[in-house]
């Protein structure tokens, strides 16, 4: 049996993957969690675990400039805690340190009517100090690994399900109220909760060791996501064509209109891993949204 310690307490993340593992492979794994808000995760041995799972942080929730003392929480928590808590698992002779990391190391989403295909050759470019934050923290992590502690980075693109936080939900009420929706083509790259706790088991499973791009099999384009949302809720949205100038205009007032209707998308080649994309797409927005 492995034993896995998750460093960070009642995280979406966290939570999502000790569930997940509890109710299908229970006899595999034995998982405990320390909270990090406060210093006492510093007295806790580390020892004796395969894999340490580091899902502290400071989620990205802001528009436009932020204040220096929040800029400086980014740091303090997204870099500085993720490398001492990757530095105490190495001394206390943990196997495995998984941290996860974001596609916003790449910067934002392209605008409305632009492409952003990222592949493996894509260099960082954080756009802002949350992105740079996480960059500082894969940096400060890299070099700890070995050939017996095995650091892994995962770059997931947007993570989605029942209970998550972010763009989904605001787009999922939109589609249970609005008859209407503007048809924007673009492409992005998603990845459902459960498809990345199956990654993330695997990671544990096989000792693996670098860094990943877990998405789903699919790519998601925003009007037809809302298209299906509402359908799970038996409801019917119109897609219209035309709105294109209007989302761009409006693009330019407020930051969340690219982060809905702009292309972000990892080329499928990168994911290069097989067993963990379980559940697809339609599939996945049907669990999300039940009721049960």
């Amino acid at each position: 049996m492995k034993r896995i310690l998750i460093t960070g307490a009642n995280s979406y993340i966290g939570t999502s993957f000790e569930k997940y593992i509890k109710e299908n492979y229970p006899e595999q794994y034995e998982i405990d969690t320390v909270d990090m808000i406060d210093g006492s995760w510093r007295e806790k041995s580390f020892s004796g675990y395969d894999s340490v799972f580091h899902v502290a942080g400071i989620a990205h929730s802001d528009s436009g400039k932020i204040s220096a003392e929040k800029e400086k929480l980014y740091y303090s928590v997204n870099t500085d805690l993720t490398i001492e808590t990757a530095k105490k698992a190495k001394a206390d002779g943990a196997g495995q340190f998984i941290f996860m990391s974001s596609a916003i190391v790449y910067g934002e989403s392209a605008p409305i009517g632009k492409d952003k295909l990222i592949t493996k050759d894509t260099p960082v470019s954080p756009a802002n100090c949350y992105g740079d934050s996480k960059v500082q923290a894969e940096n400060g992590i890299r070099p700890l690994n070995d050939e017996n502690f095995n650091v892994v980075i995962l770059r997931p693109p947007m993570i989605y399900g029942k209970g998550s936080k972010g763009n989904y939900p605001l787009l999922a009420k939109l589609a249970q109220k609005t008859p209407i929706f503007p048809y924007v083509k673009n492409e992005r790259s998603m990845l459902y909760i459960e498809n990345l706790c199956e990654f993330v088991r695997l990671m544990i499973e096989n000792g693996e060791s670098g860094t990943f791009w877990p998405q789903n099999a699919e790519y998601s384009n925003t009007s037809e996501l809302v298209k299906l949302i509402a359908e799970v809720h038996g409801k019917r949205v119109r897609l219209v064509r035309g709105f294109g100038w209007a989302l761009k205009l409006m693009s330019h007032v407020t930051p969340i209109v690219n982060k809905a209707f702009g292309s972000l998308w990892y080329d499928m080649g990168m994911s290069g891993y097989e067993g963990f994309d379980t559940v697809a797409l339609t599939d996945s927005i049907r669990k999300t949204e039940s009721t049960s």
